[in-house]
């Protein structure tokens, strides 16, 4: 079945901290592992790359809507860190396992976009997905987008929860879920809510390098 829902957008539903920082409980482990959400940048391809093949196929279909192969995975993360997207990612001890793309649709659609979310396995059910979408909506909110359009395939029930939690309007259509995000404009408080969390992002960003690095040897 097709379900699409509606997310009508204030200042109090963006709670975005200055460290983004998120406890994340693999379902393998007994003690909680940190993890922190920060922006993806262009030299972090290869990190993208390798979450997506880490994802199980389910998960790896409920992100593509079908079941796709190594090589389009290769090609799609070679182009997704262009300029017209803005992409978030969930890190555990300087690894990638969860991403939020924000993808507009050019300049003849400037106040619209889409939204995209992967997670793996071990670390769905935590949390981690309704905070990578309200790091979206925010970055969205923050570039004139108002209005944001997810599609998820209907036996996606983590997402339509998410979608609840955001007062989501639901309606089925057929055998996928399309749903729009509606968002206010920007604000002073907006602005400056993501300015702190991508200035923690930098710093962040340096250190996920150097222990994936620390990791490899």
């Amino acid at each position: 079945m097709f379900a699409a829902y509606l997310w009508r957008m204030n200042d109090s539903k963006l709670r975005p901290t200055p460290s983004a920082a998120v406890e994340a409980r693999p379902e393998d482990q007994d003690t909680p592992a940190p993890g922190h959400i920060r922006r993806l940048w262009t030299g972090e391809t290869a990190a993208l790359r390798d979450h997506l093949l880490r994802l199980d196929p389910e998960s790896r279909r409920s992100r593509f809507g079908s079941p796709v192969n190594r090589h389009f995975i290769e090609q799609y993360a070679a182009r997704a860190l262009s300029n017209d997207s803005v992409v978030h990612g969930f890190f555990a001890d300087g690894e990638l396992r969860g991403v939020g793309e924000l993808r507009t649709f050019g300049a003849a659609i400037p106040f619209e976009a889409e939204a995209a979310f992967s997670l793996e396995r071990a670390w769905q059910g935590r949390g981690i997905g309704n905070e990578l979408l309200e790091r979206t909506i925010l970055s969205a909110r923050n570039r004139g987008i108002r209005s944001i359009q997810l599609n998820c395939l209907a036996e996606n029930r983590r997402m339509q929860a998410i979608a609840k939690k955001h007062e989501a309007h639901l309606r089925l259509r057929a055998d996928e879920v399309v749903g729009e995000v509606v968002n206010p404009g920007a604000t002073p408080l907006s602005m400056a809510r993501e300015w702190m969390a991508e200035s923690y992002g930098i710093a962040t960003a340096i250190l996920d390098v150097q222990r994936r690095a620390f990791n490899s040897v």
